[in-house]
Parts: C-alpha cells; structure tokens; sequence
C-alpha cells in the first residue's frame, strides 16, 4: 500500500505541475499532506514535517547566504573576466550563446556547488537569451545537465556519500570513472550544439543591433543597451529592474518565443525596428556597484572560502555566513549600501528558501511514513534473480529514477548498501556498484527535490514544469551515455 501510494504522490506532483495546476511551493506542500491522510497517518504530518524541516534547515540557510554571497561577488564584477571571455566567443550567434552556456556551467561546477554554478551562468547569459529572443528552457536544460555530470566531483556530494556508505575510498570510486564522465560532459557540449542549431534555424543568423560594432567592447555595449524584445512585442512585462539590481530582467519568453525587437538580421533588416529604452541590467560594465580596488580581495577571499569548503573546516553554512558578511562589510561599509543589496537579492532569497522548506513536507512524508523505504524495496525485490551477475548495469539504471525521486541521501545511504549486497552475492565488485550509481546525476539535479534548481528556474524566470518537460528526456539520455561509456570500457 505504502509502495503505490508512494509512487502515486510522486506522480501527481509531476503532472500538476508540468501541466501547471499548480505552482511547486503549493505542490509541494498539499500533495504529500493529503497522501499522509490517505496512509492513515495524518496525526503524524507535523512531526514529519518538523523532522524533513529539521534537516533540511542547514540546506536552506547554505542557500540563502551563498546566494548574500555570490550575488555580491556578481554585483561587484568579480566573474566579469570570465563572463567576457564566454561573451566574446558567443556574440549573437545563438548556437554558439548554448553552447558557450554549457562551456560556462561546466567551467563554475568545478566548485561543487550547483547554486553558485547556476547563479553565476543565469547572470552571464540570461541578458543574451532575453535580448535574441531565446529559448531560456535551453538555457536551464543545459546548464542543469552539465552541473549534474559535474556534480560526481568527490566534493561534489555524490561520490563522498557512495564512498561513506559502502566504506570505500573516494578516489578509487571517482578517478576511474573520468574517462566515462567525459564522455558524458562531450555529450553534453554536442547537445548545446544541436539544440544552439536549433534555435539559430528557428530565429535566423542574428547581429547585434547597429552601431553597437563600434564600441570598445561591442558584446557589453549591447548588453548595456539591450532591452527590448519580448515587451515590446506585448508581454506582460511592464516593469525593469533598478540600474542598481544585478540580477536578470523579469521576464521569460516562451519556448517558442518570436525573435525580439530590436534584433538585426544577417540581412541588415530589423524584426520590429524600436529602439531600445527599457535597457535591463544585465552585467552591465558601468554599474554603480564595481568594486575594481577590491578584486584581488574579492577574489581571494573566494578562492579561501572554497577551499575552506573542500577541507571541510566549518560547516558549509556557517563559510557562506561568514563570507557573506565579510563581503558586505568589505565591498557595503556603508548601512544604507549594505541594506541595498540584501534587498536586490532579496527576492530570489526568499524563493528558494521557501521552496526549500516546502521540500521538507515532500520529503518529510516520503521519509517519515516510510513510502521511501518500501519502494525501494520493491524495485529491489522486482529485479530478476537471473541480473545478478549485472547488478552494476541495473545500479546505474535504477540510479536515474531512484536519484530523481529521491534524495541523494536516500540513496546513496538508503538503497546503494542494498544493491551491493545483491552483487557481492554474484560476484559483483562494491567498487563496480558504487561507480554505476553515480550515472543517474545528470538527471538528479533536476528533481524538484533538489534545492539547487529553483534558484535556476527562479532567477530565470521559467516555470519548474517547463523545465522539467524539457530537461528530463535529455538529462535522462546525458545519464545513459555516461552507464554506456562506463561499461565500454570496463569501468562498470
């Protein structure tokens, strides 16, 4: 009973909220709150609440000043080299603007943490998408699927809790897998290319606007000037950020959004022809909020918080709630300053930390009433005796539902001891299984259980349903490639 009731919340939460019959905070909640009362355990939805929120409270308070924290080293201009640099290569051609989004994501993961990786590349390349009238699903597909392959670095969580909970070494999990996560990272560079094609075919071969060639730095000039594209065209958007905001502008263009206003043609004609004036702000090179004195500052004291994160010396929310503060009070001194921008990072702040929290009843229940537990006990017990010998290659499968429906702790802690036991018993190395877990990951950084990806969907400006229609078949496939490649060479 608890196994299809289990299955059956899962399911209903994907369809309301890819048909949008719901918003994901209110899913989030009400859904597993009413399939606790059909468990016959409705007495006990407020302790299993209180425990999902219990733990997931360090997640949340992680988020939120790493949020503080990375939106001041953007405000300040700390990631401009890096953000130019991609620019340049990009200019307005859109396959080279998705693939240069991949390249990005890829490049910021190899901190480890896929907030700071979506912060960043939804900074640096929602002023292009919006300005070319782009696909911004592409735009969060990509840049999911290239975090979740980058996310089995050994610090990236993954490989740390497959070495913890079979008791093996991280390195000898994770160093023989690069040849096949390369493989999958290549994959992942070849479908930003096919769907950068896409998109070039779909809005034509663009230009930036006349005029802007000129410019000392042309890609700034015209993010600077950028502006306006779907609103002009009769979007609902009707408001534009203060010069002071750093984040993106406040609207998403459909998945199969026109080109924008303003945009110029390979041919020399413009698609509306409007002068821009509602000018967004994306990493605009004259913002008020530069700190050039302060970058070797800024930039080491990054540098040291990240390493303070991979040696493990405090706690990872206590780094970002000292760094934050740190770089307010280096870059703000000013109170008024400093209350400006807790303010213009404000909102996304209180998005994510709420859709955490409302992830904690999902989770709560899924945990407490033991729906996890038995059905992943099911799909253990359903594996046929004859796949012993291949219970590696069944890891990997079930590794891209499982990791998608549950959390990595669940998992990895949960289910992984399980499955390896299944293969000792035929002869199946610990070491084999662990590695085959980690190929569901690509898909994993998509699960609405995931908190990382309402900060990309949220600072994007795209419904969680959207991105969920359109990123899971691919990441599902980026997975597939990864177990494909592994076993081509002997890894699994």
């Amino acid at each position: 009973m608890l196994t299809f009731l289990g299955f059956a919340m899962i399911a209903t939460f994907l369809v309301l909220i890819m048909l949008k019959k719901m918003s994901p905070i209110a899913a989030l909640v009400l859904i597993p709150a009413l399939f606790c009362v059909f468990a016959g355990q409705g007495a006990q939805l407020g302790g299993y609440v209180i425990d999902g929120v219990g733990k997931l409270a360090p997640t949340a308070a992680m988020l939120m000043f790493a949020i503080v924290y990375f939106g001041v080293m953007i405000d300040v201009g700390l990631f401009d080299p890096i953000v130019r640099g991609i620019l340049r290569f990009c200019r307005a051609d859109p396959m080279r603007i998705v693939v240069g989004t991949a390249v990005l994501a890829a490049i910021v993961s190899l901190d480890g943490d896929g907030s700071t990786t979506f912060m960043i590349t939804v900074s640096a390349m929602y002023p292009l998408y919006k300005r070319l009238g782009m696909s911004l699903v592409v735009m969060t597909g990509v840049a999911a699927t290239a975090n979740g392959v980058m996310n089995t670095l050994p610090w990236g969580g993954p490989t740390a809790r497959a070495a913890t909970a079979l008791k093996l070494d991280a390195a000898d999990i994770f160093v023989p897998m690069i040849p096949a996560l390369a493989v999958g990272l290549l994959f992942v560079f070849v479908l930003a290319y096919v769907l950068g094609l896409k998109e070039r075919r779909r809005l034509g071969l663009l230009t930036l606007p006349a005029g802007t060639e000129r410019s000392a730095d042309p890609v700034e000039e015209a993010l600077v000037t950028a502006g306006t594209g779907p609103a002009a065209a009769g979007s609902p958007e009707t408001s534009v950020p203060s010069a002071r905001s750093a984040g993106p502008a406040p609207h998403t263009p459909a998945e199969g959004a026109t080109p924008t206003e303003g945009v110029t043609t390979e041919g020399g004609t413009t698609e509306g022809g409007t002068p821009a004036e509602d000018g967004f702000q994306g990493l605009d090179p004259h913002r008020p909020t530069l700190r050039p004195r302060l970058y070797w500052f800024n930039a080491g004291l990054t540098v040291a918080l990240l390493a303070a994160m991979i040696m493990e010396l405090l706690p990872i929310p206590v780094l970002f709630l000292l760094g934050a503060a740190l770089a307010l009070t280096v870059n703000f001194p000013h109170m008024p300053d400093q209350k400006a921008r807790i303010a213009a990072h404000a909102e996304n702040v209180l998005n994510v930390a709420g859709m955490v929290f409302a992830a904690a009843v999902f989770t709560g229940v899924l945990t407490g009433t033991g729906m996890v537990k038995h059905m992943a006990d099911w799909l253990v017990g359903a594996i046929p005796e004859g796949m012993g010998p291949h219970m590696a290659l069944v890891t990997g499968l079930l590794s891209l539902p499982l990791t998608y429906f549950m959390s990595n702790d669940g998992f990895y802690f949960g289910v992984l001891p399980v499955l390896a036991e299944a293969g000792a018993a035929h002869g199946v190395s610990p070491l084999e299984i662990a590695r085959a877990s980690l190929v569901g990951q690509a898909l994993h950084m998509s699960s609405p259980l995931v908190p990382a990806v309402y900060v990309l969907v949220g600072m994007a400006k795209v419904e969680f349903g959207d991105h969920t229609r359109f990123t899971v078949k691919w990441a599902a496939l980026t997975s597939l490639v990864v177990l494909a490649a592994g076993m081509l060479f002997g890894i699994i």
